[in-house]
């Protein structure tokens, strides 16, 4: 059945319940029961579910919950444990790492950083199981496996922060502390520290990633949007046909700009551009303090800063 949707879509159509692609049965299998939302229906399908979880994501929720309940335990301790003093202080309070006279201690006194530790450990767990999850319900279901090495390269920042560079600097305490405007904070010091992260090569790449990602996945969202009365949500059918909306998009952007991307090229520049934006990120991150102290001086000498 032709389904017509796009955010402008006020006519919702329901049809029977869609259970998705056949798999085989296993000990963890799909959930039956399927919800609809009229809110979310109105932006896309207003189907919720079937769900699955698994062993896999089970273990992650599980993990992940205790992360979450050590965080907030003792952000909440740290304000006398008053409900209304965390809701009032939540965005400036943290989780710290440990002090650096520990080092790379295993366990630090828990309140010297070892409680930052552990979070960080059932955290980290969460994810690669996530990540796991991800791989194989992809492979359960014949996809390829682009979004799971997608997500790969975000936990390739996220170990870069608060594992890889900490064991290379040879402590703890170089790790980012959990909470909202204190990892802000810490992101700022760490680049007046290291002499304006701005003068990092591969800092620049990230971002120059960071916004040319954000350009294409605009560009491609509003063009689809732009043809979605001619069907243009069925990009891979009509990528062979002659006078589709597709081949429309194509040569609009041709005749504006002459980017020659097609309905499948487009997608692969998206995605290398979202995945080099942490990738090169990492990188720079893993760089500073370990291989250079200071970019700005490091950018004078190479004539990427004024002397």
């Amino acid at each position: 059945m032709t389904e017509y949707q796009n955010i402008f879509t006020r006519v919702q159509i329901r049809g029977g319940d869609d259970l998705g692609v056949p798999i085989a049965a296993g000990i963890w299998d799909r959930q039956r029961e399927v919800g609809f939302s009229h809110l979310l229906g109105r932006f896309g399908d207003a189907q919720i579910g079937p769900l699955y979880l698994g062993s896999l994501g089970l273990a992650s929720l599980f993990c992940g919950f205790i992360a979450i309940e050590i965080i907030g335990l003792n952000m909440l301790a740290s304000v006398n444990w008053d409900p209304q003093e965390f809701l009032k202080m939540f965005f400036w309070l943290a989780l710290e790492p440990p002090l650096p006279e520990h080092g790379l201690k295993i366990l630090p006194p828990l309140k010297e950083g070892g409680w930052w530790l552990m979070a960080g450990f059932f955290l980290t767990t969460a994810i690669l199981l996530w990540w796991a999850r991800m791989y194989r319900r992809a492979r359960a279901l014949g996809m390829g496996t682009h979004v799971a090495w997608a997500f790969a390269s975000a936990i390739w920042l996220y170990l870069v922060l608060g594992f890889i560079r900490p064991l290379l600097m040879g402590s703890w305490s170089e790790g980012v502390p959990f909470g909202i405007f204190p990892h802000l904070d810490w992101t700022n010091n760490f680049s007046l520290n290291y002499g304006n992260l701005f003068y990092n090569p591969f800092h620049m790449l990230s971002i120059a990633f960071l916004y040319g990602s954000a350009v294409l996945f605009a560009m491609h969202g509003a063009t689809i949007l732009a043809v979605s009365r001619l069907g243009g949500e069925r990009e891979i059918e009509q990528i062979v046909d002659r006078g589709t909306a597709a081949e429309r998009a194509a040569l609009f952007w041709r005749w504006t700009m002459g980017f020659n991307a097609t309905m499948e090229s487009i997608h692969r520049w998206a995605w290398w551009f979202a995945i080099l934006c942490p990738l090169t990120g990492g990188i720079g991150i893993l760089l500073t303090g370990t291989v250079v102290d200071n970019w700005f001086e490091w950018g004078q000498k190479h004539g990427l800063a004024p002397m």
